[in-house]
């Protein structure tokens, strides 16, 4: 069973949509991020970006997620997944969202299980544009979160994390295109 016919077996009905949601926490992030001193190379680039393509995240879909899905949540014995730990974040929301911890985590430790999470959650086809759009929205998202986030709970790591985020503004051609660059860059053997 792929990952996309496992998202939908649980609804809820009484989530606050997505657009709502995401508006309410960007612009919370957003004032923050123009208050705490640290700045993203070419952010105007990333902001602009994300400004732009917010109304993609009308009428998406509320789904259980596990919100911090990642190479250090896996539990692996006998080199098979035994569980999966820290669900403290779990959240409703669009299933498009789970995947920005690839783009920051999991596809600069390995590209090939990062391309599997998504041609596994795309039934093992190629994403759509559409795909690309909303997980870029998402990644652009998080790139601003990511930063107020460090400071505030671990400021010693902020270098470690702007590290990541530039290496996904690279990967995105500071947002210039959709398909990082990680995933385009993938061919099987």
């Amino acid at each position: 069973m792929f990952l996309n016919n496992c998202a939908t077996i649980i609804l809820c009905s009484n989530i606050v949509p997505s657009l709502s949601k995401f508006t309410k926490v960007t612009q919370t992030y957003r004032k923050e991020y123009a208050e705490c001193g640290v700045s993203i190379n070419e952010n105007e680039k990333l902001l602009s970006f994300k400004d732009g393509h917010l109304d993609l995240l009308k009428d998406r879909p509320n789904r259980f997620q596990h919100d911090d899905f990642h190479f250090g949540n896996l539990i692996m014995k006998d080199d098979t997944l035994s569980g999966i730990i820290d669900f403290n974040r779990w959240d409703w929301g669009d299933p498009i969202h789970e995947f920005v911890k690839v783009g920051i985590f999991c596809s600069e430790v390995s590209v090939p299980f990062s391309v599997g999470q998504i041609q596994g959650y795309n039934s093992g086809m190629e994403p759509s544009e559409q795909f690309w759009r909303l997980y870029s929205l998402y990644m652009a998202m998080t790139l601003i979160s990511s930063v107020v986030w460090i400071l505030k709970v671990k400021p010693e790591e902020l270098d470690s994390m702007m590290e990541k985020v530039h290496r996904v503004m690279k990967d995105h051609d500071h947002f210039e295109s959709v398909v990082p660059k990680w995933y385009s860059g993938f061919r099987l053997i």
